[in-house]
């Protein structure tokens, strides 16, 4: 199968019946077998009705209905987990990704070597502030990730059949999946200019707390990425250096204190100054840093993925 379609849903039942048969057209047109997976995430109106309608008349429509919503990286998980086709496309259901972008994604992860294409709303039809907050969040994205794309929570992305199988999205990681793919050594990453289409029906399923959790999103992944094989890298080059500082600070206060002795001097009492405080508290972080970084390392130990690595070629096999 040369395509596989994957498409969230969460109450847009306006609009799949319409999506359904715009997808078919444009694949019809330029010879593309093809399955469409809807997932409904918990959707409380017609959605799924509609969904199955589009199943019973079309062959190439598969859905799958969660009991509640968890959420669109939960929906495209599902998705990925059941996709075909050679190339898989991802899409909003609301009719604001347009399915004319399809072939040419298609050509540029066939014909141009991409492992991963994500689309670019360089014309926008939102908000202001939401354009804002959008420039400011996928500049912090870019910055550190060292993946150079202009807009890394479109919906409308085309994957390699052998990414999506090989990364696992949870949580609200679908905002991040050009990170875990070079994570996983997909590192051939691209772009494309696609439309952004206004709203048809309904209204946006998102409030400003996106943001709020967009950030706390990529602190998550760029730890992963970075250190979830070996945390003790991380909090215990942390514990090491803010245990040497507080044992330096007391060290200074003790040197200190024997001068004064030495000289015959009323020499003040350590528990007097304040940095003796400051220099304990620091050395106890430290230590809980080290400790922390410790019990990261043996629940590595026992995890059963500690030694999965993705093989991209064999030979005398």
């Amino acid at each position: 199968m040369d395509l596989s379609v994957v498409i969230p849903v969460y109450n847009e039942e306006e609009s799949i019946q319409e999506l359904t048969e715009w997808i078919e057209k444009v694949c019809a047109t330029n010879r593309l077998s093809f399955e469409i997976i809807f997932v409904d995430d918990g959707s409380s109106d017609l959605s799924w009705g509609k969904i199955m309608e589009m199943a019973g008349k079309k062959r190439f429509v598969k859905g799958f209905r969660f009991r509640r919503n968890y959420g669109k990286a939960a929906a495209i998980h599902t998705g990925f987990s059941e996709a075909t086709g050679d190339v898989v496309i991802t899409m909003d259901s609301d009719l604001q990704d347009s399915p004319e972008e399809i072939p040419e994604l298609v050509k540029m992860i066939r014909d141009e070597g991409y492992d991963l294409v994500s689309g670019w709303k360089k014309k926008r039809f939102d908000p202001f502030v939401k354009r804002i907050t959008s420039r400011f969040y996928n500049a912090t994205a870019r910055w550190s990730s060292g993946i150079k794309l202009h807009d890394f929570n479109c919906g409308l992305k085309a994957y390699r059949l052998e990414v999506v199988k090989s990364i696992e999205i949870y949580g609200e990681m679908h905002r991040y999946i050009p990170m875990l793919a070079k994570e996983a050594g997909f590192i051939n990453i691209g772009e494309k200019v696609v439309e952004h289409r206004s709203r048809k029906y309904g209204i946006t399923k998102y409030g400003l707390d996106r943001f709020i959790k967009g950030y706390l999103d990529l602190l998550t992944i760029g730890f992963i990425t970075r250190f979830g094989k070996n945390p003790m890298h991380l909090f215990g080059s942390m514990g090491t250096i803010m245990f040497l500082i507080g044992f330096i600070i007391t060290g200074y206060l003790g040197i200190k204190k024997l001068v004064f002795v030495n000289h015959h001097l009323r020499a003040p009492l350590v528990t007097d100054s304040p940095y003796f405080f400051i220099a304990l508290t620091v050395m106890i972080i430290g230590s809980f840093l080290f400790l922390t970084g410790f019990l990261g390392e043996l629940v590595n130990r026992n995890s059963s993925e500690r030694n999965n690595y993705l093989i991209k070629d064999k030979v005398n096999i």
